[in-house]
């Protein structure tokens, strides 16, 4: 950006800064009810706590709640820059009062507070409002999860991979030497420059139009991030940018799992947040695990399964089609359409994708509750698919595992235990005496092979049988994340 352009940006920042208009100030003076409230898209208990006219409340108003407010407060509030931001299209003016046409929202990540301008949040307090074509989305529970996904650890180069206002490639410049954010919608491009001014990001992002991997080309990465225009429909009628690839099903995620491995340098990842068509009569890991190439390891963990219902009536309602006069015709258009293609339900997941030179596959269904953010686990998990566990390896029990015990009071042997760990995936596993006598003694002193053998001589079992029994348990146990290497 140009020196004239980096201008409003920077002034704006500065203006945001005074007013204290960071996500712990608004959460403060909205309150839990009016908070909560707000994140319902309900704004009439924000309205009643905004009614001080002092700048950090206008704000608020403004931008969050979506009232208009007088012009004196909004020039208290934004000195010098509310006929800046109108000719910018921020605002609108009418005669004593001004209102907002962009969404600035602020976002805190760790320490660091920050903003995203994005399109206005459509349908607040209920009104009917379908969104534009080129509509770019803000902060959202899709963007969130995928920067708790994505792994921190500094690197050279990352790519934002349809980046919309730019979110991943604002947590990307924190980490990463040099960032290219990459879309085809050029109002999201525009917003994604200001916003990496805006916040004064730590790395340069170079942000390309284009679409998908065009415009980087022969080039590769660290890191890709990607939230793409995942939502599975026939690709007819009107296409949302922001969730419409264009391409039928989910045809746009198969295309980035097979094309991205090539876009990475030895060792990078791909982290992709998705949607996929659950066939009948077809598992579903088995289709995404046809997709990876050979030489990338993947990690693939379905959160979610949702009916074709249940999904068609989601994404039309996000597009403000609810209660429009040709709802039921797109409906049944739409479920008609699964119902041809033999989709039986629809999957919600991430997909990590690393370039290994292996081959590695872990397909999991795991709905259950995660410890936030997961980025550490999945490090840890490529950590375990390195390991090589033989009889001569020292291994070590996760800080985190607890071992739970079930069996019927005074009993002399639980009838089950479960082995259950506290933090990442929170994985548990039903094991054998064996299996527990092997976790509870891995400390690191001794090895599998010595470990096996006096649990053997213990509990009057064959040594070598025991050891051909356990040895391949022991790497599960790695691979699963109770053990690890001993440093």
């Amino acid at each position: 950006m140009s020196e004239s352009s980096t201008e409003l940006p920077r002034r704006l920042r500065a203006a945001l800064l005074v007013a204290g208009f960071t996500y712990d100030a608004v959460a403060e003076v909205l309150g839990p009810v009016a908070h909560e409230a707000l994140a319902r898209n309900e704004t009439t208990p924000g309205l009643r706590r905004t009614a001080g006219g002092w700048p950090l409340e206008t704000l608020i108003r403004l931008f969050l709640l979506q009232a208009p407010v007088v012009r004196s407060a909004a020039e208290r509030a934004l000195p010098g820059l509310v006929d800046r931001l109108a000719a910018a299209g921020f605002l609108e003016q009418t005669v004593g009062e001004v209102a907002a046409r962009l969404d600035v929202r602020p976002y805190a990540v760790d320490d660091d507070h920050l903003w995203v301008v994005s399109d206005l949040t459509p349908g607040l307090d209920g009104s009917h409002a379908r969104v534009g074509a080129d509509h770019v989305l803000g902060i959202s529970s899709a963007s969130t999860s995928l920067a708790q996904l994505t792994l921190r650890e500094p690197v050279g180069r990352s790519l934002d991979l349809g980046t919309g206002c730019g979110v991943q490639a604002l947590h990307l410049a924190t980490h990463s030497g040099a960032v290219v954010a990459t879309d085809v919608n050029e109002r999201a491009l525009r917003l994604a420059r200001f916003n990496t001014v805006l916040n004064d990001v730590p790395a340069p992002v170079d942000v390309r139009r284009g679409s998908f991997f065009a415009p980087v080309a022969g080039e590769q990465f660290d890191l890709i991030a990607t939230n793409p225009p995942f939502v599975i429909s026939p690709a007819t009628g009107e296409r949302l940018v922001y969730r419409d690839s264009g391409l039928p099903g989910d045809r746009v995620v198969e295309d980035i799992v097979r094309a991205a491995p090539e876009h990475l340098a030895d060792g990078g990842w791909c982290q992709v947040l998705a949607n996929w068509v659950v066939a009948r009569d077809v598992a579903w890991g088995e289709r995404i695990a046809g997709w990876v190439p050979e030489g990338t390891d993947a990690f693939v963990v379905q959160r979610e399964l949702v009916d074709p219902a249940t999904y068609v009536e989601l994404w039309l309602k996000d597009a403000g089609l609810h209660g429009a006069g040709d709802y039921l015709v797109r409906y049944d258009t739409w479920l008609s359409w699964f119902e041809d293609q033999g989709v039986e339900a629809i999957g919600f997941g991430w997909i990590n994708l690393r370039r290994s030179g292996g081959s590695r596959r872990e397909l999991l269904e795991w709905p259950y509750d995660v410890e936030q953010p997961i980025a550490p686990a999945i490090r840890d998990w490529a950590g375990a698919a390195d390991a090589r566990v033989d009889l001569g390896s020292r291994l070590v029990a996760r800080a985190d595992v607890r071992q739970e015990t079930l069996g019927a009071p005074g009993a002399e042997d639980p009838e089950t235990v479960v082995l259950r760990q506290q933090t990442g995936f929170r994985r548990a596993r039903r094991v054998d005496t064996v299996e527990a006598a092997l976790v509870g003694a891995c400390d690191g002193e001794l090895t599998v092979g010595q470990i096996l053998d006096a649990v053997a001589q213990l509990l009057d079992r064959d040594p070598a049988e025991t050891r051909e029994t356990y040895l391949p348990l022991a790497r599960e146990l790695v691979a699963e994340g109770f053990l690890t290497a001993a440093t």
